[in-house]
């Protein structure tokens, strides 16, 4: 009889500890790695738009290098791209998904 109430008592208890820390990880990730404002002292800022025309996207890339808090250099390349076809169940062209490698 000792070990059913210990039994009852221990999976009710266990099982709400379970389910606490699975819902704390859960939470939102922070990513410290994304900024609203980029540091103008010394840094590259690269700005990424797509336009989707007839048959093919358009990728426009911007480059601004900041140093000392001024803009000291700014260009554009333009590239054309395959259309990677539209979204399942509608007509909206299907957008790039951008990875950016920094070394």
């Amino acid at each position: 009889m000792k070990f059913y109430k210990l039994f009852r008592f221990a999976v009710p208890t266990g099982v709400l500890l379970f389910c606490v820390l699975f819902l704390s990880a859960c939470g939102r990730k922070s990513n410290e790695d994304v900024v609203a404002v980029p540091n103008k002292d010394g840094s590259i800022e690269t700005l990424f738009h797509i336009e989707h025309a007839n048959g093919y996207d358009l990728l426009t890339t911007t480059y601004k290098i900041w140093v000392a808090g001024q803009l000291d250099t700014q260009y554009k390349r333009t590239d054309t791209l395959r259309q990677l076809g539209t979204a399942s169940g509608s007509s909206t062209p299907k957008d790039y998904e951008f990875y950016i490698t920094v070394q």
